[in-house]
């Protein structure tokens, strides 16, 4: 019995969706038509419905929805709950139409048979690698509970780490877009009715004006051709972004940057070892949860550096030693895992060095923050500063340009 998913109409012609279980789409049609209904389009749920890619990750199951089925579930299953009980379970209090009809696909599977990680793997973009891979070991270890629990804690802390980096790059971007809309609405609308006295004056303007009124009859004239410049250099940015060399070229130049360099490097080195450690502590071997581990770093630099250090693990070398040579990682994470290898305690250890990435990438982004908001403002105000210059000059002068 597979979930499928269907748009269908009722007796007074209204549309109705939802997710239905059934044999194959035949007995489905046939199951709405017995509920008064007129099935319009009946298809298995998957993570991407053919051209409407219905469960996309970012139209399918959020971050929020992840953590909280996955808390559910450990619940449930904690509780003593059949694993096809507890996705109903969970499916039915799940009010999101979305997250529900991947919920009812992932039961329909558990139902025929298969095991729980065996289910999430039909939905590989709502549930990654490291998800399915932690939830197989637990089942291996038959400790499905506590490793749910942990994996709804893991996604959490991700979640958090993200808006932290996200808030970190949204304030100056906030800022310099307040400052250049200023600058520009001073420029293409309050300059010009200023300097129409001074135009009038049949005497020398200071340079400082003259640039203002120059930039001003610039904007008004082509400031619609820089727009389209400006747009075209990002959707070109973009282009070439996409390409993987030119992006690990790009990246490799961001780890070299003073202090956002430092700040790209702590956070995938904290996104790595609290995923080697959800993953040590779920049972799954050091060199898979590397591999594994390897796919959540989204620098390529320092994701290749790992792909390199897993192979030298897998030849027998230590991994703190491995991913040491790489000379990416902070040398105190690696003491830490180097101390965690000798006392045999590695998903303690890593833990603790994820901890403690995850506190100065924190400090680091307050730091930035102190610094980089002052700075724009200061840097708005100079340009407005210079614009109120450019019009009061001429009125200090007044006498002498009148004469």
């Amino acid at each position: 019995m597979a979930a499928f998913e269907y748009t269908a109409l009722d007796a007074r012609g209204r549309e109705k969706k939802g997710v239905i279980e059934g044999d194959a789409p035949r007995a489905v049609r046939a199951e709405l038509r017995d509920r008064g209904l007129t099935p319009l389009e009946v298809r298995p749920v998957t993570d991407s419905g053919g051209s409407r890619r219905l469960f996309s990750f970012e139209r399918g199951m959020s971050v929020t929805d992840l953590s909280l089925f996955t808390r559910q579930l450990a619940t449930l299953s904690r509780a003593g709950l059949p694993m096809e009980e507890a996705l109903k379970a969970v499916a039915e209090q799940t009010e999101n139409a979305r997250p529900q009809r991947i919920i009812m696909g992932v039961r329909s599977q558990v139902v025929e048979g298969r095991t729980l990680a065996s289910a999430l793997a039909s939905f590989p973009v709502s549930f990654n690698q490291l998800y399915r891979a932690t939830v197989a070991a637990g089942e291996q270890s038959g400790r499905l509970d506590e490793v749910l629990e942990g994996l709804a804690d893991y996604v959490e802390d991700q979640q958090a780490m993200r808006q932290k980096v996200m808030g970190a790059l949204l304030y100056p971007a906030f800022l310099t877009f307040i400052a250049i809309a200023i600058v520009v609405v001073l420029l293409a609308t309050v300059v010009p009715n200023l300097v129409q006295v001074f135009e009038s004056v049949d005497a020398e303007l200071p340079g400082l004006t003259k640039a203002l009124i120059g930039m001003s009859d610039f904007l008004r004239a082509w400031g619609w051709l820089l727009a389209l410049g400006l747009a075209a250099a990002v959707v070109g940015a973009a282009y070439a972004l996409r390409r993987e060399p030119i992006r690990r070229q790009v990246q490799r130049r961001i780890l070299q940057l003073p202090v956002i360099g430092r700040f790209v490097r702590g956070v995938n080195t904290a996104r790595f070892t609290r995923t080697l450690s959800i993953l040590a502590q779920s049972g799954v071997p050091a060199l898979d949860a590397m591999t594994i581990g390897a796919d959540v770093v989204s620098n390529l630099p320092m994701r290749e550096a790992i792909q390199r250090a897993a192979g030298k693990v897998r030849e027998g070398e230590a991994i703190h030693r491995a991913l040491g040579a790489e000379r990416l990682f902070p040398p105190i994470t690696l003491h830490m895992i180097a101390n965690g290898e000798l006392a045999g305690e590695l998903e303690t250890m890593l833990a603790r060095a994820a901890e403690h990435q995850e506190r100065e990438v924190e400090t680091l982004r307050q730091g930035v923050m102190g610094i980089i908001g002052p700075a724009v403002i200061l840097l708005m105000g100079g340009l407005v500063l210079m614009i109120v210059l450019a019009i009061l000059l001429p009125v200090f002068d007044l006498n002498q340009l009148v004469r």
